[in-house]
């Protein structure tokens, strides 16, 4: 049985321009784009707002937010992921990486603890169709972990994983190259005594030694075996990025530097930043500002990181900046270009033939306010 929507008279973000008109959807897929309004009485009038593509999101550690409310205190994992997902798609959200960590750099965390409640309940809530996105899964992995390959090869089997990505927070390395910025971090986010703090430092970079150079190498050819996205994670160098496009490494998460950017770009990374970078006029750790990646065409992929919300504002501050970037461009960093990072070419732009996964936006005072949200035609919010 066809089923068929007509949304009409909306400014309509293409993957290179906007203008007003109609977008006609039939069993879950775009089948018309008109540069008018229809006139017909079963057209939804959207007045004159946006409708855009619906979000993608490959990295996001908002879910530990809601199994974990605050410290020492655990929260039923349907529960949690359905809260979770609330959140994310009222942000515009409709397809989301969840990322789950392997290998606890908190000496207080029970990250791995959690990691198969976490994977279950998030298949087990998509199967019985409970979610409003569609989830997937993103495996960070923690290099300086000893137990980090062998979770790794345990969980990359799921079928909802598709995305994952290498790091090494020990000190020295990458995004915290200074041992003081390292103490400066750990001992404020975590609480640790001096005492504690050395003790951790000394168990970290032995473990890097030990491990990271070894896991990176096995993590990634095991990827690119099953046909695995994979992305690198805070590279501050250029023999860092070298080394990750070596390997085969096709996305650049939060490079730290502009020289990193720039060798990220050149060597055919896609480079992703955080969208509250963008939202808050920097990085909060002191790192390269994604509006200067953007000044020099550097920047590909936006992110939501910890922030869901943050996405499409991000969108929108980032067209209105002075960047040569115009709204459909930034539009792209937050659904074609992660859609096609991520090997997802059914969706991420509107376009005849592609999932009806839309979002409609109210621009007030330049901030997107979303007022519906649509995935495979249906609406989710």
């Amino acid at each position: 049985m066809l089923t068929e929507q007509i949304l009409s008279n909306a400014q309509i973000v293409t993957a290179d321009r906007v203008f007003n008109g109609t977008v006609v959807v039939r069993n879950g897929l775009i089948t018309h784009i008109d540069e008018c309004s229809s006139r017909l009485p079963q057209a939804q009038d959207l007045h004159g707002d946006y409708l855009l593509p619906g979000l993608i999101e490959l990295h996001t550690d908002n879910l530990e937010k809601h199994m974990t409310p605050r410290p020492g205190v655990d929260w039923p994992s349907t529960s949690a992921i359905l809260s979770h997902d609330a959140q994310i798609v009222a942000a515009g959200i409709t397809t989301v990486f969840d990322a789950l960590s392997i290998g606890d750099v908190n000496p207080k965390g029970n990250r791995m603890q959690k990691l198969s409640a976490m994977l279950e309940g998030i298949a087990s809530a998509n199967t019985a169709g409970l979610t409003r996105a569609e989830h997937r899964l993103h495996l960070r992995c923690e290099l300086c972990h000893p137990d980090t390959l062998s979770v790794f090869r345990d969980l990359v089997e799921h079928p909802l994983v598709q995305l994952v990505s290498v790091m090494d927070h020990s000190p020295g390395q990458r995004q915290f190259a200074l041992e003081a910025k390292y103490r400066e971090y750990y001992m404020g986010k975590y609480h640790l005594t001096t005492l504690q703090m050395d003790e951790f430092i000394l168990t970290q970079v032995a473990n890097s030694r030990e491990f990271s150079d070894r896991y990176r190498r096995a993590i990634v050819e095991d990827c690119l075996a099953r046909g695995l996205s994979v992305a690198s994670h805070d590279d501050a160098t250029l023999a860092h990025v070298e080394e990750s496009a070596r390997l085969g490494m096709t996305i650049a998460e939060f490079p730290t530097s502009l020289e990193a950017a720039r060798a990220s770009h050149r060597l055919g990374m896609s480079v992703l930043m955080g969208a509250p970078n963008i939202v808050r006029g920097g990085s909060h750790s002191g790192n390269v500002a994604a509006a200067d990646l953007a000044k020099e065409g550097l920047l590909d992929i936006l992110s939501s990181d910890y922030y869901p919300a943050s996405l499409l504002q991000a969108a929108f501050m980032l067209a209105a900046q002075d960047n040569q970037c115009d709204l459909p461009q930034t539009v792209g960093m937050v659904s074609r270009a992660p859609a096609q990072a991520a090997g997802l070419n059914d969706r991420g732009e509107i376009r005849v033939g592609l999932r009806a996964d839309l979002i409609h936006a109210r621009n007030q005072d330049g901030m997107p306010v979303i007022q519906q949200v649509w995935r495979q035609a249906k609406r989710v919010f």
